[in-house]
């Protein structure tokens, strides 16, 4: 649905974005991770069509976005970093403008902006002034914005950032609410963002691609390897010893009343993990996966990490 193929972009002297190609497939909500200054808005920029590029090609729905540009944005619904509201309309006012510009038939204006205000969950607040709602309700009108024309891609920029832990809670669940619908694209520099709301992650460091790919082919390219954190009550040092002896564990780390086990994909000591912890009356709390995690992965490919 979204083909990028060797894009460049240039400011003058300065490249913000230098030869990136990936895909998303139909469907799927991939993330555009990256830390701050590594182009990410860049390259929303020029996928929605804001900005030209200096090089390269970009595809949406099969359509070239600089030979096509009104019939890409027809497809596309696009959340910038900062929302375009206008504070003295109405939600419903705003939203009923926001289809005029983007051409909505007008026997379907009034249709869209119902669709758009209950998809959103914006029932409550929908005859008020956009001043005197709320910056996760902004946030929210501003996904309803980008939905009104029904469009088959969803391009959001920070869809989450300024938003207190609540609301953002509230934003992640109304994006996955979408899966499948449509193709959706969302930066961010919160990795827990895309560990919560993406199927696959395009990473970009100072505007060249490190990796493309679905969240689990980034974690098999790990090294296969499985593991188990314990948090004891007491006598981690002496549980520490043996643990060492499980055949197959070839990692084992003590810190605190912590221990962290690692062995290779395909085996599972776990029991008898338990019966030594168990023996040695530690008083077990907490059993949690070590599994990498996003920022394992993260912090892994952007050092220079391989990745398969």
């Amino acid at each position: 649905m979204i083909v990028m193929e060797h894009l460049t972009k240039k400011y003058g002297d300065v490249t913000a974005v230098r030869d990136l190609s990936f895909t998303v497939d139909k469907g799927k909500i991939w993330g555009l991770l990256g830390p701050n200054g590594s182009g990410k808005t860049t390259t929303m920029r020029v996928l929605t069509g804001f900005l030209s590029a200096s090089e390269g090609r970009v595809r949406v729905g099969g359509f070239d976005v600089f030979e096509r540009p009104d019939t890409v944005k027809k497809i596309i619904g696009y959340l910038p970093e900062t929302v375009p509201l206008y504070p003295e309309m109405t939600v419903s006012g705003y939203l009923g403008f926001v289809a005029e510009i983007k051409q909505v038939p007008g026997p379907r204006r009034k249709e869209a902006v119902a669709r758009a205000i209950e998809s959103c969950g914006l029932e409550s607040v929908r005859r008020r002034l956009i001043r005197n709602i709320s910056r996760g309700f902004k946030q929210r009108l501003g996904l309803a914005q980008a939905l009104i024309h029904d469009p088959q891609v969803l391009v959001l920029d920070e869809p989450t950032i300024g938003l207190d832990p609540a609301q953002i809670v509230e934003i992640r669940q109304l994006i996955k609410s979408l899966r499948g619908e449509r193709t959706i694209m969302l930066s961010t520099h919160i990795l827990q963002e895309v560990s919560q709301t993406c199927d696959g992650v395009a990473i970009i460091s100072e505007g060249r691609l490190v990796a493309s790919l679905s969240l689990a082919d980034l974690a098999s390219s790990f090294g296969g390897r499985e593991g188990v954190v314990l948090k004891v009550r007491r006598g981690a040092r002496e549980a520490y010893a043996s643990l060492r002896r499980i055949d197959g564990v070839d990692k084992v780390e003590h810190e605190g009343n912590e221990l962290r086990l690692e062995w290779e994909k395909g085996l599972d000591p776990r029991e008898e993990i338990l019966k030594i912890v168990s023996a040695k009356g530690c008083g077990l709390l907490e059993m949690r996966s070590a599994a990498p995690s996003v920022e394992d992965l993260y912090l892994k490919v952007v050092s220079g990490g391989s990745v398969q």
